[in-house]
């Protein structure tokens, strides 16, 4: 994943009313955010599945709550934590801020929190020291992802494992054995694994990732890929991808290709790559209608950070961390992640891992959900009778709490749509009753 080191802005988050003191000293001497960690609701299972990543403190972080008013996205997958730059196994973000002391990252999920959300946080990425790498055993590289579970209330964490990490076989087997700690010691838990994604689904570390996985008898909700910074080009060849991935997938564990596909995940890049791919928002589309089809069990995207246009709109030929470099109004990405936590519900716990001697039994196709699409135009049916609130129109975009009447009853939206029928399978309209 694309990563720059961009300084942190402060200033944003206190404009934004993200910057808080509002931490409690704990007798060891640790600083916790007193709310961000206290007394939290988790979130259905679909919403930490569709969470796109956003960089807390690097990469002028947008005003998360204004994201989630603007959209209906719900969760977002916080990155990175990852070992101090100074050495030692203890959390910190981006290396450089303990999550022990931390007095940003906390206040920022509260406000999350009480505006109806929750995060996932992410651990490893591309740039850094992987507490993995230093913490020398499964149970050590636990203990230290447990304070972070700890200080801010998780319900769901991502364990991102790119280079160089991935290629050290002992750092992987801390980290897959200190998922399999977590998952155990937290129960219900919502576990991601993310890793480079090939045009044959994932590389030869990511299939030794896998074997370590089943060697251990870990499932976790989802292993993902990347596709993206490793020759390709678009929608096609992202969906081919995961196609062979699931076939992966399928000969690792002894699943069938639906089981694969509901522990199957995809994390893209939007606009431009790396290095020099673009990914529009036909493409996003085209993914989605895909994943919903074979019941995909995550579709995120780095980042939220980079969801909005540049100035040129082409950045000059240039990838940014903070804009995509494709034509946008912003947030058009995020919008896509809300579309999926909509239209399919990915299952809440992971599935026992199959033993070694476990075949595929066949390749069932899942059942398709019906999503909408960029083309489909279903048209407004007319309210007549006492309905006083406007009558739905396939043509308008519609923010969370809006009101429309349709078939003789109103309906509010549960998040940002457009041409979604009220009613329709999914699942964004909630009835209020006839009018």
């Amino acid at each position: 994943m694309f990563r720059f080191n961009a300084p942190r802005v402060l200033a944003a988050l206190a404009a934004a009313g993200l910057v808080a003191t509002g931490l409690a000293v704990v007798t060891d001497g640790s600083a916790q955010a007193s709310t961000a960690g206290a007394g939290t609701t988790a979130l259905s299972s679909n919403w930490y599945a569709a969470a796109p990543y956003l960089m807390p403190l690097q990469n002028d972080p947008p005003n998360p709550t204004a994201v989630m008013a603007a959209t209906g996205i719900k969760a977002f997958q916080l990155a990175f934590i990852l070992a101090p730059n100074s050495g030692g196994c203890t959390p910190t973000w981006d290396g450089t801020n303990p999550v022990a002391t931390d007095t940003t990252v906390g206040p920022m999920i509260s406000a999350i929190r009480a505006a109806g959300g929750d995060v996932s946080v992410s651990i490893g990425g591309y740039n850094g020291t992987k507490l993995g790498q230093v913490c020398g055993t499964p149970a050590a590289t636990a203990a230290a992802y447990q304070q972070v579970i700890s200080t801010y209330g998780l319900h769901a964490i991502d364990f991102d494992l790119e280079e160089p990490e991935y290629e050290n076989t002992t750092a992987v087997a801390n980290e897959i054995g200190a998922a399999q700690i977590l998952q155990q010691e937290d129960p219900g838990l919502y576990v991601s694994v993310t890793t480079p994604g090939t045009t044959a689904g994932t590389g030869w570390f990511g299939t030794q990732m896998l074997d370590q996985a089943k060697a251990d008898g870990f499932t976790p909700n989802n292993f993902s890929i990347m596709p993206f910074d490793g020759g390709f080009n678009g929608a096609a060849s992202q969906i081919s991808a995961l196609q062979a991935f699931n076939t992966i997938l399928m000969n690792t564990f002894g699943w069938t290709s639906a089981q694969a596909y509901a522990h199957e995940g995809i994390s893209m890049m939007n606009g431009r790559s790396d290095t020099g791919e673009y990914f529009y928002q036909s493409d996003f589309q085209t993914v989605l209608n895909f994943a919903t089809s074979v019941g995909l069990a995550r579709y995120t995207n780095w980042s939220v950070n980079r969801d909005q246009p540049c100035t040129p709109v082409d950045n000059n030929g240039q990838t940014s961390g903070t804009c995509s470099s494709v034509p946008q109004q912003p947030w058009d990405f995020t919008k896509y992640s809300v579309l999926f936590a909509g239209a399919t519900p990915p299952v809440s716990s992971p599935t026992p891992t199959p033993t070694a001697t476990s075949t595929p039994t066949g390749t069932p196709t899942a059942t398709p959900t019906p999503t909408p699409t960029a083309t489909s135009t279903p048209s407004s049916t007319p309210t007549s009778g006492s309905c006083t609130a406007a009558a739905w129109n396939s043509t308008t975009a519609y923010t969370g709490g809006a009101v429309v009447s349709y078939n003789g009853s109103q309906w509010t939206a549960k998040w940002w749509t457009q041409n979604d029928t009220p009613g329709g399978p999914a699942g964004v309209w909630t009835n209020d009753g006839p009018c």
